[in-house]
């Protein structure tokens, strides 16, 4: 019986298939386009804290938060659904693709949201989602962006080791392939409004600014 909290291989994985699943290209929010690339000085980054729908209508509401969107990176399968990613056979977590202008807010800054709004700490899991799919990650598209990240989590974890709290296991690195999620699961909160959210803090702030 395959256990859903150990990572799969690039041989074990499910082989997918090389057409991108076919996304409606408009931010049901804001009316921005998904896909479209960073300009102006803006950036990107994905990020991964459990169930994708939680983490994006948090990332929206950020100021300085660009568009948003909800996909699959990290694993192997190309082009996954998400019946398929659910499996664990793909190894890929739920991400959301955050595009932000670091003027406005600093990549610090919205990684502040990041640690403080869910469990780094938990694995495959985040709450009761269990899976590979639902571990923590930052996936970077910079030398810099790593630099930031990798120190954000230190400064974390020495507030979490301040409360006697447990090792951070969010997984910090380079950007690979990201797929977009099917149409339904973007802005999924903004569109259903009751359903599920499974985001929840430690309970641990960083100091206000």
């Amino acid at each position: 019986m395959l256990d859903k909290q150990m990572m799969v291989s690039a041989e074990t994985a499910l082989p997918g298939r090389s057409t991108p699943l076919s996304v409606d290209d408009t931010h049901f929010v804001n009316q921005t386009s998904l896909s479209a690339a960073p300009v102006n000085g803006q950036q990107q980054i994905l990020l991964g804290m459990g169930c994708f729908w939680g983490a994006e209508r948090l990332f929206w509401q950020i100021e300085g938060v660009v568009s948003t969107s909800v996909g699959y990176a990290g694993g192997f399968t190309p082009n996954p659904t998400y019946e398929e990613v659910c499996t664990g056979l793909t190894g890929h977590s739920e991400v959301v693709r955050v595009v932000f202008d670091p003027q406005v807010l600093p990549l610090e800054q919205l990684l502040r949201a990041f640690w403080e709004r869910h469990d780094p700490t938990q694995g495959m899991r985040q709450g009761n989602d269990l899976g590979t799919q639902y571990r923590s990650v930052i996936y970077t598209y910079s030398d810099e962006q790593q630099a930031i990240a990798e120190q954000s989590q230190a400064d974390y974890q020495s507030l979490l080791s301040e409360q006697q709290r447990a090792v951070i296991t969010t997984e910090i690195a380079p950007a690979g392939p990201y797929y977009y999620a099917e149409t339904y699961h973007q802005q999924y909160l903004a569109k259903n409004p009751q359903g599920y959210c499974g985001l929840g803090g430690t309970g641990v702030c960083f100091p206000p600014q």
